[in-house]
């Protein structure tokens, strides 16, 4: 059992002890609250078309995200309905999760040393995915490259959306401190 009140994330610690200084030296910040960190982590799976077709789908990539981030998943609702997509407003068509303190910094963890190795043909995430205020996403084909989940007990592969975002003002500040998180950008 681990001793929450003592027990901090690695990636934490890290950032804590050596990226901080790193990127304060590096930008030349003043103080150090001008220096980037990490503010929260979205995941989201959208079911779509299955989702309209059997309304369990939702509810079941809700529980698999849950099972990856380590709390419940609120499951995302249509906000109209559209006649063509057979979409009804209210009905649930996936599931998202916010990532925020420690949770945050495991997940980050998993996912750059454990997770994002385990993508088949793996070259990198796209260094160019950056919103310009600092915000990092990219998607994943296959949720099931997170040891979390048994390969096993799974009835359907999603694809996810990760949206990591910082308290970088410019994309260079943002990447900055995702690589010295380790994040395998490819360019």
């Amino acid at each position: 059992m681990l001793d929450t009140a003592t027990y901090t994330p690695r990636y934490k610690a890290l950032y804590r002890e050596t990226i901080r200084a790193a990127l304060k030296q590096e930008f030349g910040y003043g103080n150090e609250m001008q220096v980037p960190k990490l503010e929260k982590i979205v995941l989201n799976i959208g079911c779509g078309a299955e989702a309209v077709r059997d309304s369990k789908k939702a509810k079941s990539a809700a529980e698999d995200l849950a099972t990856i981030a380590g709390q419940k998943a609120v499951v995302t609702k249509a906000g109209k309905s559209i006649a063509g997509f057979r979409v009804r407003e209210g009905m649930a068509l996936g599931a998202k999760v916010t990532l925020r303190g420690d949770r945050m910094y495991e997940f980050l963890d998993r996912l750059i040393t454990v997770a994002l190795p385990r993508v088949r043909d793996f070259r990198g995430v796209s260094g160019k995915a950056f919103d310009g205020r600092g915000n990092y996403a990219f998607g994943i084909k296959e949720h099931i490259i997170f040891p979390e989940i048994n390969f096993d007990k799974v009835d359907e592969i999603w694809g996810m959306d990760i949206v990591i975002c910082t308290t970088a003002r410019t994309d260079a500040e943002a990447k900055a401190l995702l690589k010295h998180f380790k994040m395998p950008f490819n360019s």
